[in-house]
């Protein structure tokens, strides 16, 4: 099992199996935190690590709605996900699709609930992936240090959003 418990963000994927769970408790309320993670404007501000560039090229949150994101990494070179929404139910669940360009037909089924706790919200996004190669290869991606500094940002996010409305 990995479970990646350096921060406030924990990566769970156990041994032989596909899916990859992460969790955070952040500390705004669940509506809040729904919409910040499905306003197509605040996607740049805390999506990939820090030092790639998004651009939200689509994104319509609602069952058979598309997204798609384009990474411009400092190299110059761009790096693209896209998928399409299967359920979308405000503020409690959304379940999407997740596919990497460049890696055609290694289609993740994602799940991301949003947990009520005492005025904060637990996010819970778990991944299943085709195989467990495919799961491992994203381990091995270095998707647990982005997976963190994603979370990072969008907690930084959260919270400067939080001082604006004060």
């Amino acid at each position: 099992m990995t479970d990646n418990s350096t921060s406030d963000t924990t990566l769970t994927a156990e041994p032989d199996e596909q899916e990859i769970v992460v969790t955070r408790v952040f500390d705004a309320p669940r509506e809040r935190v729904y919409e910040a993670y499905t306003d197509p404007a605040l996607i740049p501000e805390w999506w990939w690590p820090s030092g790639v560039e998004t651009t939200v090229d689509e994104m319509d949150v609602q069952p058979g709605g598309t997204w798609r994101y384009v990474q411009h990494m400092p190299d110059g070179s761009e790096v693209v996900f896209h998928g399409v929404y299967h359920e979308a139910a405000a503020p409690e669940r959304i379940d999407f699709t997740s596919e990497f360009e460049d890696a055609p037909g290694n289609v993740v089924l994602e799940t991301v609930t949003f947990e009520e706790q005492d005025g904060k919200t637990k996010l819970t996004d778990t991944s299943v992936f085709q195989s467990v190669e495919a799961r491992d290869a994203t381990l091995e991606s270095g998707m647990e240090e982005g997976t963190d500094d994603s979370m990072e940002r969008f907690a930084d996010l959260l919270a400067t959003s939080e001082e604006a409305e004060q």
